[in-house]
């Protein structure tokens, strides 16, 4: 029987697209039927496969994609957005592959089914460039999400608090106001899809909180101290309103945690 370890370490290991979405899906059905065993004896590579394009650039080098009201400018924000779900796959399977051994079977339950979730997603945009004459590639992109993966490498509690609970919940502050634009535009289609991802990624949030939470209480550690502290030290963006309190509030991220925060970083 397959390790879950190693199913994790080959959805990190495709580089086409699609070849990444089926092995994430696989891994996610062998997973649930019980076909992989709860063993962490193969290493997760420093870094994902990638394929050749999108040509990935520095943050600071990126074009800029404008506010979703032209045709050219919703292309632009969906392709980014396709690349920010395609690196999410590794992200979700990284964190089960790299930090399992940490945690109860019921954390892989809930990181495999991200994982799940963001190669639908990914699907779910590419098709919808593709129906808007483009495609995943057609644009250069940039690598910032596995940065954030290769800064809290060596501390699960880092990647939790970084990842899901940084930048994932800022996915959640911004995308209700870019559906409103796809709206206004008449892309309806494209604004049912970025409506979907929202939904599920406020559990994903859900999810990253509340094992943040889980494993400062098993280490007896202040979550909200310790979060602060960890955001300090590894993230280098900005933090600051607005923020969709709502939203964070039922992934359980409470305004304790991210409350007065308008500075570069968290110190």
């Amino acid at each position: 029987m397959t390790t879950l370890a190693a199913a994790c370490r080959a959805v990190l290991l495709a580089a086409d697209p699609y070849t990444k979405v089926r092995t994430a899906r696989a891994a996610a059905r062998a997973w649930r039927r019980g076909a992989l065993t709860h063993a962490f004896d193969t290493p997760m590579p420093d870094r994902p496969a990638r394929p050749a394009a999108p040509e990935l650039l520095p943050a600071s080098r990126m074009p800029k994609r404008g506010r979703g009201g032209s045709e050219r400018g919703r292309t632009a924000m969906l392709h980014a957005l396709a690349h920010i779900e395609f690196g999410a796959i590794d992200l979700a399977f990284d964190i089960v592959g790299r930090f399992g051994a940490q945690f109860p079977p019921a954390f892989a339950d809930d990181w495999i089914g991200v994982g799940a979730d963001e190669a639908m997603h990914f699907v779910l945009l590419d098709r919808r460039l593709k129906g808007m004459g483009s495609f995943y590639g057609a644009l250069p992109a940039h690598d910032g999400l596995w940065e954030a993966a290769e800064e809290t490498a060596g501390d699960a509690l880092a990647r939790l608090a970084v990842v899901p609970m940084v930048l994932e919940a800022r996915g959640l502050d911004v995308t209700p106001a870019t559906v409103a634009r796809f709206e206004a535009a008449g892309d309806l289609r494209s604004a049912a899809i970025l409506g979907r991802i929202y939904r599920d990624e406020i559990r994903h949030v859900r999810a990253g909180t509340k094992w943040f939470q889980d494993l400062c209480e098993t280490r007896r550690i202040a979550p909200v101290a310790e979060w602060k502290r960890l955001v300090g030290t590894h993230f280098r963006g900005a933090i600051k309103p607005p923020f969709n309190d709502s939203a964070r509030d039922e992934a359980g991220l409470s305004r304790e945690f991210y409350g007065g925060v308008d500075v570069e970083g968290y110190v």
